[in-house]
């Protein structure tokens, strides 16, 4: 650990070194290494929403859009858009309510090909959870007959090679013949086979040894509470009807049902196979079935019958989106990123195709369920592309410091130190004599060997409980000057320190527009690795660090003009017509920023009052920090709700978005506090690991945090780094 004298030097690179196995090991494998020696297994990172599931009894239970986060007049859009095609019915599931429904609840569809996943996906799922198959199995192990109607299929010695992931992926080889001809090696090509799907149902019978519509009868809907009166399975029409004298099914198509009936199917998914309690498909094989098959599948996104855009096949809906569909566009869609479940019921024919491209269906379904995702407006944004998720260290191995003090900005300085201001406090131990509205300190050494030093300064310090003390909101260094962001000040104020906090100037001037409780945008040490020569301030748009926004705004200043008044340019929106000025309406959401390839390069005014919206959140705009990625070159938004219960972290490839959400809580498994921010100087080598500094428990709060992203290739080189 660096001492505190070699802190103070101006020298970042002179280190005195101290004589302990703890230094050593610094020096040998570099504080990061140190850090992640303590990091969780990978087993222990957990994903920290606080949240309770709800799961429907006799029926669905109702509630307005609104209260789970969505817009009638959205979802209005939705199903006037779907019953213009050929009518039919639907309904969206949102926190496991029914928050919007269409047509006739009691009619049942002919669901066509969406059976094939809907059912038949879950139907392998129980056998391979039973162990009464593996998904690698030679499916001729389990069915001896597999593929023999036809001589010359077995002619070409391929039958003895088709596994049950290849029947399961439609990459057995076998065209939409009937019977069907083995035309490809098994793993070789894909082609969408109906009979392929029906030798796996037929396979599966004979392992289950009796009908499968009874296996799904007493194993799936009767535990999920779909009686008979909600669903059928015809007899087959294209195969035998008996196998080894057991009734046999077609995965194909054949089933009927209610639009919530299956959306109870979808909801199993959604919960990872798990129904209020009880285990019924197991999580790894969901999870495996919805992903796309490494398998030169015949559509994009193919998994097990189920289709999925993680590979961003769709740009206009979220990644992790998944689907079965069937003719006519009959469809069940999974979206566990915005907790729904979307279905919608057709015709069983073309009479009611939505528009788009006649193949896969991809293009239609993405038309569709991107007006679902325009209705959202709980979390903001759509789900990120590049980011899936973050990941937490459990709570218990939270860093607690300086008990009784909070707000915590922070930024990295050029003697290698973080600076950092608390509110209404003592500070770091040993505590200061009197509590402080503003006080100051810094931060010595790397997660989780810390120090934390008080910095005494009579010219910076501020007294006043509450909003009636100045308190830092911002802080910053560039060139060695070290800038502070001061809310509660009318509205708000700038001080500078030209000795790392000990002595503090101050502006003589004001913000008196908006910008009550105004942040930095830190980029590296000392600002290095800053994407120009500006500094950026971000705010909620209000006069009072109290009073949560409808929307953050945006201003810049170059970085020599901090402290001139009339240097600073707000953001008033993008040349191509998007102003982002206006606030979300409560009754009807403005969502923008739904399409990834939105085009504009961003306006600067000098007047105020044209200031325009850089994100919109009805009444959540409140305190926040933002700190740049340059492993990632991604910029990270830490938002804490008002409520102190939870957060959102959003990123965007550039300081004014386009914002897409990395992670939403709307209960956190411990309180944030009231702010919160990613130091840059603790983000790892690999851009992998970073840590988290919030104010929860009126402490110097930090955990650790593990970014996941869509891209596994990247993902894995970023691992391998490890």
């Amino acid at each position: 650990m660096m001492s505190e004298e070699a802190c103070e030097r101006k020298q970042a690179t002179v280190f005195v070194p101290l004589i302990s196995a703890l230094l050593l090991a610094v020096m040998a494998w570099g504080a990061n290494e140190m850090a992640r020696q303590k990091s969780p297994s990978e087993g222990m990172w957990i994903d920290a929403r606080k949240v309770s599931f709800i799961y429907p009894r006799d029926d669905w239970d109702r509630t307005t859009p609104e209260s789970q986060g969505m817009s009638s007049e959205g979802l209005k859009v939705v199903s006037d858009y779907a019953q213009k095609y050929g009518g039919g019915s639907g309904c969206v599931i949102r926190h496991g309510y029914l928050v919007w429904e269409w047509g006739d609840s009691n009619w049942k569809a002919d669901i066509k090909s969406a059976t094939k996943g809907a059912i038949g996906t879950t139907i392998l799922g129980l056998a391979v959870d039973l162990g009464l198959v593996s998904l690698d199995d030679i499916a001729k192990k389990h069915y001896p007959t597999i593929g023999r109607e036809r001589a010359e299929n077995v002619a070409t010695g391929w039958l003895d090679e088709i596994t049950i992931r290849h029947l399961a992926t439609m990459t057995a080889g076998f065209d939409d013949g009937r019977p069907p001809k083995l035309v490809y090696r098994p793993g070789n090509s894909g082609i969408y086979s109906n009979d392929t799907s029906n030798m796996l149902a037929e396979l599966l019978t004979l392992k289950f040894g009796r009908d499968l519509a009874e296996v799904l009868r007493q194993m799936v809907m009767e535990p999920l509470g779909i009686p008979l009166s909600d669903w059928s399975w015809r007899e087959n029409a294209y195969r035998q009807r008996k196998i080894n004298g057991i009734t046999s099914r077609e995965f194909a198509s054949g089933v009927k049902i209610t639009h919530r009936a299956l959306a109870r199917v979808g909801y199993l998914y959604l919960r990872d196979g798990n129904w209020a309690g009880k285990q019924i498909l197991s999580k790894d094989f969901i999870q495996e079935a919805t992903q796309p098959t490494s398998l030169p599948a015949p559509f994009p996104g193919y998994g097990f019958y189920w289709m999925s855009n993680a590979k961003n096949t769709l740009p206009s809906i979220p990644r992790d989106t998944y689907w079965a569909l069937g003719l006519g566009d009959s469809m069940v869609i999974v979206c566990p990123s915005l907790d729904l479940v979307v279905v919608r019921l057709g015709l069983g024919s073309k009479a009611s195709q939505l528009p788009g491209k006649d193949d896969w269906g991809g293009e239609r379904v993405a038309r569709f369920f991107e007006l679902v995702v325009k209705a959202v407006f709980e979390p903001p944004y759509p789900p990120s592309s590049f980011i899936k998720t973050i990941l937490w260290a459990p709570k218990e191995k939270i860093i607690r410091m300086a008990k009784g003090s909070d707000n915590w900005p922070i930024t990295w300085g050029d003697d290698d130190c973080l600076y950092t201001a608390y509110g209404d406090g003592w500070g770091f131990e040993p505590f200061v004599p009197e509590k402080l509205s503003l006080g100051l300190a810094k931060i010595i050494g790397e997660p989780p060997k810390l120090t934390g030093v008080n910095i005494r300064s009579p010219t910076g310090e501020q007294r006043g409980d509450g909003p009636k003390g100045g308190k830092a909101s911002g802080m910053l260094m560039v060139d060695g000057v070290l800038y502070m962001l001061v809310r509660n000040k009318g509205n708000s104020q700038i001080a500078w320190s030209n000795d790392r906090g000990r002595t503090w100037h101050w502006c003589n001037w004001k913000f008196k527009v908006s910008f009550g409780c105004p942040t930095f945008l830190n980029f590296g040490k000392n600002y290095e690795g800053a994407r120009d020569e500006f500094v950026y301030i971000y705010s909620p748009d209000s006069d009072s660090a109290y009073k949560p926004a409808d929307r953050m705004v945006l201003l810049r200043v170059h970085k020599s003009k901090i402290l001139e008044q009339g240097a600073h340019e707000f953001f008033e929106g993008f040349d191509c017509g998007e102003t982002r000025n206006e606030p979300r309406s409560e009754v009807t959401p403005k969502i923008f920023d739904k399409n990834p390839n939105e085009k504009g390069e961003p306006k600067w005014t000098k007047d105020i009052h044209k200031r325009g919206a850089v994100f919109v959140h009805r009444q959540k705009c409140y305190r926040s920090g933002i700190s740049y990625h340059p492993i990632l070159k991604r910029y990270l938004w830490v938002q804490i709700h008002p409520d102190g219960k939870g957060l959102g972290i959003y990123e965007a490839p550039e300081p004014w978005g386009h914002w897409r959400t990395v992670y939403y809580a709307d209960e956190w498994d411990v309180s944030p506090g009231e702010s919160g921010s990613f130091p840059t100087k603790w983000i790892s080598s690999d851009g992998e690991r970073l840590w988290l500094v919030f104010s929860g428990d009126d402490s110097f709060s930090v955990r650790e945090a593990k970014i996941v992203l869509w891209d596994v290739d990247l993902q894995r080189a970023i691992e391998r780094k490890e």
